[in-house]
């Protein structure tokens, strides 16, 4: 492992390179203060279907008082998009090797509601990181991090994007298994749930 630190966004079912970043990390700092984003990670996750590649969104609502920061995003009820979203992962990794293994850790997030964006992807984050077996160390800004170079971190806020991703040189898209890989080839950097349900205990292994 590499002796750095980072500065992340918070993430949805993050991808493999969100998790990477997480695990390899000496310190990762998890941004709070940022103002929110669409079409992110922030609240999209991308899987493999038989179709090829579908992005699951959380739907959200603006603070009251108006304002966008992160942590004060509230997780919108619209559209019945947990049972959406449930449906759409049994249907993608119903055949998969672990799904049935890791369905029971998985499957609360769908039945349960949380209020705040933040506070479910970090719930999501600390049940990917116990299956995956790897404990981060990780702090939470306390104000919005204008230049990451006062906390001596690589600021990839950023550059972690699903629409507008920036060269990685770092990033290792190592391949592994997939269900339907023989008919779309290998699809890099999906959801570390793609990850998780087609490896399993190996999943460390790929980070």
């Amino acid at each position: 492992m590499t002796s750095n630190k980072v500065l992340l966004s918070t993430t949805y079912f993050g991808p493999v390179q969100w998790y990477q970043k997480l695990y390899r990390a000496e310190h990762v700092t998890i941004e709070q203060w940022e103002s929110f984003q669409k079409q992110t990670y922030r609240n999209r996750c991308l899987i493999a279907t038989t179709q090829g590649v579908q992005a699951l969104t959380v739907p959200v609502e603006k603070p009251a008082n108006g304002g966008n920061c992160i942590k004060d995003l509230r997780i919108s009820d619209h559209g019945n998009w947990r049972h959406l979203h449930w449906n759409a992962l049994q249907s993608a990794y119903g055949e998969s090797p672990f799904f049935e293994y890791y369905q029971d850790d998985i499957r609360p997030f769908f039945e349960e509601r949380w209020a705040f964006l933040l506070d479910f992807n970090e719930a999501i984050r600390q049940k990917i990181c116990d299956l995956i077996d790897f404990e981060p160390k990780l702090s939470y800004s306390t104000e919005y991090i204008v230049d990451s170079k006062t906390i001596a971190a690589d600021d990839l806020r950023v550059s972690i994007n699903p629409k507008h991703p920036v060269q990685d040189d770092e990033f290792e898209a190592k391949t592994y298994y997939q269900v339907y890989q023989a008919k779309h080839s290998f699809l890099k950097n999906l959801s570390v749930i793609d990850l998780l349900f087609n490896m399993g205990p190996e999943s460390i292994f790929y980070l």
